[in-house]
């Protein structure tokens, strides 16, 4: 007969061991964090940390912001989810609000980036089906990122995910970014889309050339080629406008929201045009699509976000944090600042990435949390909401962490 442990032995047990009962599919600190308020976290041991991560560019307001708790208890009382073939009204309130945000005519909610991405390509094939005899190719790019499921790490351009769970779904191609010859010579007959995040963040912020991506809108118009814009981690205001397109001046046909869109909570959405609302009843779908708990987030998150006002603000805390960013380029003889408002990176001279992510949080006795997407750059992916105050606060930190590891 096996003897229960006591709360104590078995805190003990679960601390000298965190990921005992976790499969393992990534190497965590030793942190167990307990309370997030706005652009703070704070740990079991009472140790705050200024976060710049903010769950991958996910807590768009913040941690923990009132308005997303609100919205969580007032919907909770009234109807979590009557199941995705009946309508509810806070779907059909956000599908309105994101509607009247731009070009596009019509949405369908998911729960993840992955799961809009792969649904893209689903309507670009159908679309190929019914308006191009069958074409099915997706092109994508070198140093893309569109999630984790088999076809989405297919579509992906990380190095080695195109075998590592090997044999892959087919129907991709890959171009160079910022390549509008590469482009070129990989549409086929078989083409029917093409697919890009206009700023790449898990290959280090890059940023798409401008004068690339309006030949790219040309080059698919001609070819009768859906773009598609993965605005996973770029919509609903992280580029300091509510879709990072409109930065370069286009209209895609289709186009995927996940992370800020939530501002926490999992939620995802793909808008088409109309000439492209062309899924046949049951093609696609999902348990927990559109269901109202989330979609009464989303439409909180979305109607305080897309505001001119806040807006303009994020834009000027993008100004701010590039230039404390630059600022520590010229002191410590770094590479380079690049990025799109408050989606932001450092480029190192050296592979030391790491080791300042990780000098970062155990700063004391105050930590820094940041993001390391790549061995020489530094992602930073605030809260819309965080302060000058705070940014200059991040810079000292930051300062103190590059001086630990660059000396």
């Amino acid at each position: 007969m096996t003897t229960p442990l006591s709360q104590d032995s078995a805190t003990a047990l679960a601390d000298a061991d965190l990921d005992r009962d976790l499969i393992t599919v990534t190497t965590r600190p030793d942190t167990v964090f307990v309370d997030g308020q706005g652009s703070w976290l704070t740990d079991e041991g009472g140790k705050r940390y200024l976060d710049l991560v903010q769950g991958w560019a996910v807590n768009s307001l913040g941690h923990s912001p009132p308005l997303i708790a609100e919205a969580l208890a007032r919907q909770s009382w009234r109807l979590l989810n009557p199941s995705p073939a009946f309508h509810n009204r806070p779907m059909l309130d956000l599908a309105r609000r994101l509607v009247s945000l731009g070009c596009f005519d019509r949405v369908w909610f998911g729960s993840s980036g992955a799961e809009v991405n792969e649904a893209a390509v689903k309507l670009a094939r159908r679309w190929g089906q019914r308006m191009r005899h069958g074409a099915h190719e997706v092109i994508s790019f070198d140093g893309a990122f569109h999630g984790r499921t088999l076809a989405m790490m297919r579509a992906s351009g990380k190095l080695g995910w195109d075998s590592v769970f090997a044999p892959m779904p087919a129907g991709f191609a890959r171009a160079r970014f910022n390549d509008i010859s590469s482009v070129e010579r990989a549409i086929t007959p078989a083409s029917v889309a093409v697919m890009i995040e206009l700023v790449q963040g898990e290959a280090g912020v890059n940023l798409a050339d401008p004068g690339f991506v309006r030949e790219l809108r040309a080059l698919t118009t001609e070819r009768q080629l859906l773009l598609i814009a993965d605005e996973v981690q770029t919509g609903i205001g992280r580029c300091g406008r509510a879709f990072a397109h409109e930065l370069f001046g286009i209209e895609p046909d289709l186009m995927t929201l996940a992370k800020g869109i939530g501002g926490g909570v999992p939620l995802a959405a793909l808008l088409c045009k109309e000439s492209f609302n062309c899924f046949a009843p049951g093609d696609q779908g999902g348990t927990y699509g559109g269901n109202p708990l989330m979609a009464s987030v989303g439409l909180a998150v979305v109607n305080t976000v897309c505001q001119d006002g806040f807006l303009a603000q994020v834009r000027l805390r993008a100004g701010h944090l590039a230039r404390g960013l630059q600022a520590l380029v010229q002191d410590h003889g770094l590479v380079a600042e690049r990025g799109a408002g408050l989606l932001r990176a450092l480029v190192l001279p050296t592979d030391t990435a790491p080791q300042v992510v990780a000098a970062a949080q155990a700063l004391s006795p105050v930590g820094l949390l940041i993001n390391a997407p790549r061995p020489n750059v530094l992602r930073f992916m605030p809260a819309l909401t965080i302060s000058d105050d705070e940014i200059d606060q991040g810079m000292k930190l930051l300062h103190e962490a590059l001086q630990v590891t660059m000396t």
